[in-house]
């Protein structure tokens, strides 16, 4: 497995830091995050305690506890600050240079493939990817959406360019970003290999290349 993005944009932020705009949290809740992340990834999701979060976090149970009411309640915040932070990179690479074709994929290489690579590595990557419904199911919910609304608002740019009218050829940018969306969410439950994620994210981006060509 390459988990490497195959294109480095010129901000790549780790998910261990993340943007600022998204960490634009408190310091010690960044590092129950974090150490929850990387309890999890070396012992599986339900096997770690909150002793270990702590333990990993350089805290007090007690102390951890202000912060956080339970173990649901951290992984729940776990996941809502990937989250964020796949959607800040996906927008950063949509609106950075090139076709939207090359800024469709370097946004999903980098801001979900690359970025998820920790997790997939991991001999517990496959129990954590399983969680998301069962802890967070409505964080999934409207993070697609919002990905969705992404995908949408950089195809109606282009085709607003190219004078391609969507609804002549029976299309419209919201069902194009679906289906991009449904696309890569059923490509990674296929695989967790990045390189089988890179070819079927290219396929993907090139239809919609192909649906909104002049």
């Amino acid at each position: 497995m390459f988990c490497k993005p195959s294109i480095v944009p010129s901000k790549t932020p780790e998910m261990s830091g993340g943007p600022e705009a998204v960490d634009a949290l408190d310091p010690k809740r960044i590092r129950v995050l974090n150490a929850a992340l990387q309890a999890a990834l070396a012992y599986g999701y339900h096997r770690t305690t909150m002793d270990d979060v702590a333990r990993a976090a350089q805290m007090s149970r007690p102390a951890l506890y202000l912060l956080f009411k339970n173990k649901t309640d951290i992984f729940r915040a776990v996941a809502s600050r990937m989250f964020e932070q796949i959607l800040q990179r996906m927008e950063e690479a949509l609106e950075g240079p090139g076709t939207l074709g090359e800024r469709l994929f370097t946004g999903i290489d980098t801001a979900m493939i690359g970025a998820m690579c920790a997790i997939t590595e991991s001999p517990h990557g496959a129990e954590i990817m399983d969680l998301k419904s069962e802890l967070a199911g409505d964080l999934v919910e409207s993070w697609h959406t919002r990905l969705s609304e992404l995908f949408r608002d950089a195809i109606a740019a282009e085709t607003g360019r190219s004078g391609v009218d969507l609804s002549q050829r029976g299309l419209s940018t919201d069902t194009l970003a679906e289906l991009l969306v449904d696309g890569l969410e059923g490509m990674k439950m296929r695989t967790d290999d990045a390189e089988a994620q890179r070819i079927g994210a290219r396929q993907l981006v090139r239809v919609i290349e192909l649906a909104i060509e002049h």
